[in-house]
């Protein structure tokens, strides 16, 4: 059994509590850490089982007891944390991003040199049985030699200005997860990147600072050609599809939906819209991702997604930004 603490306790933590308390067998959570924490989170908390709750987070990494911890903190807490935790011998999950900023991701990196920790980044989507089930037709050659990828995310209705503000804008909080998923579809890293975006949907973001829909072309090392495109905004509900095409066929998924029923009427062919929101699309994938790092502390073995899977779309992200802002290509090599 590995004892877990769970720093943070917003949206996030509170999927991983829910998950670990009632489908991850082999790990239990002690102690839930926020700084705000109220009554009614703890109290939440304790019903799920969680022993002990806190607004210091240190005392989590100070117990003994606990094995693992996960950060499900703010972003702008993730790096610094991820280091502390290490030195005191913790493993770690980190929820993406490590950070936005390269040279503290490589703080991170260099805290692992040397040690025994198992660290794995929170890019649940690797999971989603759907992309899995893709992944595996094109490693297994089923598709031959990758030519095209594309990629669609849109969520259900854009995030306010205010959170875009400190999300690091669209490219880092939410086509970071297109950047690894390309990566992971591929089966290598990305050379190049350019970008077309614009703001169609919210004028606040706009105002912000960023935008919110884009078109992303990616070229592989494998010299394949990815397409990304991202709306904050889609009407009909949270829009996830991706497709693998190369020189023998075609691996490709649609949206999870509540059923597969379709009704045929005298007033159309008509079908359910995709689930609603990423809690309802991958809730099977949290657990599954922690059931991995479970397995690798567990077993000693590597975790699926290490911390070069958590810098390399973070440099993918910046090299987006670039391209939109100087409006040309961008090698990942010029973020490096």
């Amino acid at each position: 059994m590995v004892t877990v603490g769970i720093i943070g306790a917003g949206r996030i933590g509170k999927v991983h509590v829910e998950s670990i308390c009632t489908k991850v067998a082999d790990a239990k959570v002690k102690t839930l850490a926020d700084p705000f924490m109220n009554d009614a989170t703890a109290q939440w908390a304790k019903n799920m089982g969680v022993e002990n709750i806190t607004k210091d987070y240190k005392e989590i990494l100070a117990d003994p007891e606990i094995d693992a911890v996960l950060i499900c903190s703010s972003t702008d807490t993730h790096s610094a944390i991820s280091v502390e935790a290490i030195k005191a011998g913790k493993h770690v999950f980190c929820e993406k991003p490590i950070d936005h900023d390269v040279s503290k991701i490589k703080e991170v990196v260099r805290a692992l040199e040397g040690s025994n920790v198992k660290y794995q980044v929170g890019f649940n989507r690797r999971f989603d049985h759907n992309f899995e089930a893709v992944q595996r037709a094109a490693a297994e050659g089923k598709v031959g030699d990758i030519h095209l990828i594309k990629i669609t995310s849109r969520d259900p209705e854009p995030p306010s200005a205010e959170y875009v503000k400190v999300s690091g804008g669209m490219f880092l909080d939410m086509t970071i997860h297109d950047f690894d998923m390309v990566r992971f579809l591929a089966g290598c890293d990305a050379e190049e990147v350019y970008t077309q975006a614009a703001v169609l949907v919210d004028p606040a973001i706009g105002e912000a600072g960023d935008v919110d829909t884009a078109v992303i072309t990616v070229k592989m090392e494998n010299g394949a050609i990815a397409v990304i495109d991202n709306s904050r905004k889609a009407v009909y509900g949270y829009d996830q599809r991706a497709e693998v095409f190369g020189s023998k066929g075609m691996a490709a998924t649609g949206n999870d939906t509540a059923s597969a029923m379709v009704l045929s009427n005298g007033e159309g062919v008509t079908g359910e819209k995709p689930l609603h929101f990423f809690l309802e699309r991958y809730m099977d994938a949290y657990a599954k991702e922690i059931k991995c790092f479970i397995e690798a502390i567990e077993k000693d073995t590597e975790t699926p997604l290490g911390v070069m899977d958590g810098l390399k779309p973070v440099l993918m992200g910046l090299a987006a930004k670039k391209s939109m802002e100087e409006h040309r290509p961008v090698k990942i090599s010029e973020i490096e």
